[in-house]
């Protein structure tokens, strides 16, 4: 009997729960799809670190699944609260009938049931055809063979999501049965006759908190966007708290200043339905300021996050033929240490390899050897010099390192390791120098100073810069941007100098390519090449006060890096993202819908004042389009400023266009979020039309 009334009332109210069955099918799409990569891919022919990489992925997805279940199952149990509200008139007809408040709770367990088990299986049959799809996503991104595809079903990915969402459900149950218990005859039947009052805030209060606000939330704007080189974690949380709290009374003094700013303009307060409907916006604004700060901050971060792993995506891959074009670079040096003081000694990959009877170059068809040097009176701070004073703050980040000794290299050397890089080569007059670097804040610096005539001096020389512009560029292949500066000079001012006048040997480098370009054979290469590289730098004997730095990077590897950071950022990115942005239109959706529930008594009445059926929809539309836009529109101008803090960050580690990425990133948010607006519109138009 209750599952054929279970039944009866899904059908019948179809239209109430869709918002909600759309909700929990999405959401368990989602959570099955992204549990479920590490099964997906287990057919896929990679390499043995990729396949790491996918499992640490995995990993980092199932302790992210636990916050998603959490932000779901909160949703979950908030949408249930408007279903429960949508039917109090329909619990007081079954109490009047003498149905006791236990089977009214039994009812409702079986509707739950009903309605978990339908969104489980079709969100689970969605899921289940999507990870097909994600299955070619994850094999692009790893650069594996789909030659042995062949369609899969995560059992563990669906025991996982059955789980957590069983333990969702049985929440929900659980609280139902407390509300009803609780519910009182009376209380039920007049829950349609209660209107919300609009209580009128006082403007001037309003437009003072208002100004205010938009202040504080300037300053914060301010702190990310403008002024990056002075924040630190302290600060950047004081500008997070003061964004939110800024959010938080901007959007209260807009619900008291609404209503008072339209009713002061006539001609648009008193045309149409304006009056009605700027009313009904008012109270909806005013009832809901903590939603619509939570919402619009959950809009913000799920902006920036799918934004800033479509943006490390892009590079990443961007940056491994950019950055780096050989299959091998490394360097090798000794350091002295004296008085507590480390000083930079003679160092050659050659001699060591010669110690061990074996020749680095036995493995590469083309390469190049070579040193970089050190002047000891030119550190990073003589040669910003009296510019220091020009520089706005940006050298407090540099103070320490402003003490470093900064690196050189002949013009010869440059010159041959750019051939082999395939970049453009330079030439310099006997008194002229280069500056090469890529790490964009320092290039930034780099370019204020050579805007006039900058001179140095380097072992008793004076070289004037060779142009007005810093070389965009690196000596050290890396897949970051991270080149803060390499000094090239002429041949003749290093092979004249002399240790007495500050010439120090910093390190030996050396860079090439193997003697192979078929794929298989050059990771067969790579691993002799590193096994070699192990055995000499790994058994280098010690010398007393004597230190030795080694450093080693190659394609594959790089590669590789970069494959396992963009993947991490791009799935944990999209599968937050997704959650958020599912969140934030549901809540507000049935927040409209609970609305316009109470509302109905209204509509009727201006039916029967004569207003036509399409300026109630207009009303209706403009209502849920400015409910929905005006938390959206503030994240956006969030967004803005955060992801000018955001540049700032992944210039450091990345390069390309933000362009693409927003873009795609606003497809995404318009898809979803506007999905839930017209749901909601079309909701709210039919709940509208019930007392017609």
């Amino acid at each position: 009997m209750l599952f054929k009334i279970s039944m009866s009332n899904i059908r019948k109210s179809m239209k109430d729960y869709a918002i909600y069955f759309f909700t929990l099918i999405i959401g368990v799409a989602v959570f099955y799809i992204f549990n479920a990569i590490e099964s997906q891919t287990a057919f896929l022919n990679m390499n043995e670190d990729r396949r790491e990489m996918i499992r640490f992925l995995t990993t980092a997805i199932s302790g992210v699944s636990v916050f998603v279940a959490i932000v779901l199952g909160l949703l979950i149990v908030y949408a249930s609260r408007f279903l429960m509200k949508r039917r109090n008139k329909e619990f007081a007809l079954y109490m009047m009938l003498g149905m006791s408040k236990w089977k009214i709770s039994a009812l409702l367990l079986c509707e739950t049931v009903i309605i978990g088990a339908g969104s489980l299986f079709v969100g689970l049959l969605i899921g289940v055809g999507l990870s097909q799809i994600m299955s070619a996503v994850v094999a692009n991104l790893f650069e594996a063979d789909m030659s042995n595809y062949r369609f899969t079903v995560s059992a563990s990915a669906i025991v996982k999501t059955v789980l957590y969402f069983g333990i969702m459900y049985v929440v929900v149950i659980i609280r139902s049965g407390f509300v009803i218990s609780r519910c009182r005859l009376i209380t039920l039947m007049n829950s349609g006759k209660r209107s919300e009052k609009i209580t009128m805030k006082n403007t001037w209060v309003c437009m003072i908190v208002f100004i205010l606000s938009a202040v504080v939330l300037g300053y914060a704007y301010y702190m990310v966007g403008w002024n990056q080189w002075n924040l630190n974690t302290d600060k950047i949380i004081t500008a997070i708290i003061m964004g939110a709290v800024a959010t938080f009374f901007i959007f209260w003094s807009v619900a008291g200043m609404l209503l008072r700013v339209i009713m002061s303009v006539k001609g648009v307060y008193h045309k149409g339905l304006n009056s009605f409907t700027f009313r009904q916006i008012s109270s909806k604004v005013n009832t809901t300021v903590a939603s619509m700060t939570v919402i619009c901050l959950m809009l913000f971060l799920t902006i920036c996050t799918l934004s800033t792993a479509f943006i490390i995506r892009n590079s990443m891959n961007e940056q491994i033929e950019k950055n780096f074009p050989i299959d091998f670079f490394a360097d090798y040096g000794k350091t002295e240490t004296i008085d507590g003081d480390e000083y930079p000694l003679y160092s050659s990959i050659d001699d060591e390899y010669s110690q061990k009877g074996l020749d680095i170059r036995d493995e590469f068809s083309e390469y190049h050897n070579f040193h970089v040097y050190y002047d000891r009176e030119f550190t990073l701070s003589i040669f910003i010099g009296d510019a220091i004073n020009d520089l706005n703050g940006y050298f407090e980040s540099f103070e320490s390192a402003g003490k470093s000794m900064e690196p050189i290299m002949k013009l010869s050397d440059y010159n041959a390791l750019m051939k082999l890089y395939g970049k453009k080569t330079i030439e310099l007059k006997e008194n002229e120098y280069a500056l090469c670097a890529s790490f964009e804040p320092m290039v930034d610096i780099y370019d204020r100073l050579f805007s006039d005539k900058h001179e140095i001096t380097l072992f008793g020389n004076t070289l004037a810069n060779h142009s007005h512009h810093t070389i965009k560029g690196y000596i050290a292949p890396k897949i970051q941007p991270i080149n803060t500066g390499m000094f090239i000079v002429p041949d003749s001012i290093i092979d004249e100098a002399k240790e007495d006048e500050g010439l120090l040997v910093a390190a030996d480098v050396f860079a090439g390519n193997y003697k192979s370009s078929d794929k298989k054979e050059t990771e067969k290469i790579e691993k002799e090449v590193l096994e070699k590289w192990k055995n000499v730098m790994g058994n280098i004997m010690g010398e007393d006060n004597v230190g030795y730095s080694y450093y080693t990077n190659t394609r594959i590897e790089a590669a590789n890096s970069a494959v396992g950071v963009s993947a991490l950022v791009t799935f944990l990115g999209l599968y937050i993202g997704f959650v958020f942005l599912v969140s934030c239109g549901a809540i507000l959706a049935l927040k409209e819908l609970s609305e316009s529930v109470d509302s109905m008594p209204r509509y009727t009445m201006l039916r029967k004042l004569g207003v036509e059926e399409k300026d109630i929809t207009k009303s209706i539309f403009l209502q849920t389009g400015i409910f929905f836009l005006l938390p959206l529109l503030l994240a956006c101008l969030h967004s803005y400023f955060g992801m000018r803090l955001g540049k700032f960050g992944l210039d450091m580690v990345v390069v390309g266009s933000f362009t693409k990425p927003m873009f795609f990133t606003a497809a995404v948010v318009v898809l979803i979020y506007g999905g839930y607006f017209l749901l909601t519109f079309f909701g709210s138009k039919s709940i509208v039309k019930e007392q017609k």
